[in-house]
């Protein structure tokens, strides 16, 4: 009976899994509000049945989609940051951020529609902020543990200060990057930004 649970369970999981997957690929190509169940389950190979067994509606698969990228690129910059030793190699740690943040132009395209998705309703937008809220508190972190070790730009005000401004910087760079998808040149200038707001602007820490 044990067994039987267990392979119920990883079933489901593995379906879980392939709807949000074919959900990804779908929403990247026509757009949230464009896309029905009926095409994600056939993009996925299952039935209706499939899908409402693991979501009670399409904005619910849409949330837990973009949570689990989210919170994935999350714990890859908390991840990418804490590489270093006590002392914060910010040029290095730029470079791995930047590879980390800069997945591609699907899953921007999807984040978004998630973004306009969540403006409109304010319970989506509170989950917004919140994710929003944890990879600032990564980068702050990281940050914090290299005071003493490295300085930032008194201009930044501190490490919370220097948080949102990489945020922002990744904003502002990957509105562009919807528009040219030129990824070479976006990388580029975000790891320059980057390194401006964290360092003198000369990839020496302040």
């Amino acid at each position: 009976m044990e067994d039987t649970a267990k392979r119920v369970t990883r079933r489901r999981v593995r379906t879980r899994a392939r709807l949000l997957d074919a959900a990804f690929e779908v929403f990247a190509v026509k757009g949230f509000g464009r896309v029905s169940i009926e095409e994600i389950c056939e993009a996925a190979g299952y039935s209706r049945g499939a899908f409402y067994s693991n979501f009670a509606t399409l904005d619910e698969l849409f949330f837990a989609l973009y949570r689990e990228r989210a919170d994935l690129i999350a714990s890859q910059v908390a991840e990418a940051l804490a590489q270093d030793g006590p002392d914060l190699d910010v040029p290095a740690s730029v470079d791995r951020v930047t590879e980390v943040l800069l997945l591609d132009v699907d899953w921007l395209l999807v984040k978004t529609d998630f973004l306009v998705h969540a403006a409109r309703d304010a319970g989506v937008a509170r989950a917004l902020l919140d994710h929003r809220t944890r990879l600032r508190e990564a980068i702050a972190d990281r940050l914090r543990r290299a005071r003493g070790h490295t300085a930032l730009p008194a201009v930044l005000g501190g490490v919370d200060g220097a948080a949102h401004a990489v945020v922002a910087a990744y904003d502002g760079v990957t509105t562009q990057l919807l528009l040219d998808k030129d990824v070479e040149t976006a990388r580029g200038w975000l790891k320059q930004l980057l390194t401006a707001l964290l360092t003198d602007g000369g990839g020496t820490p302040g």
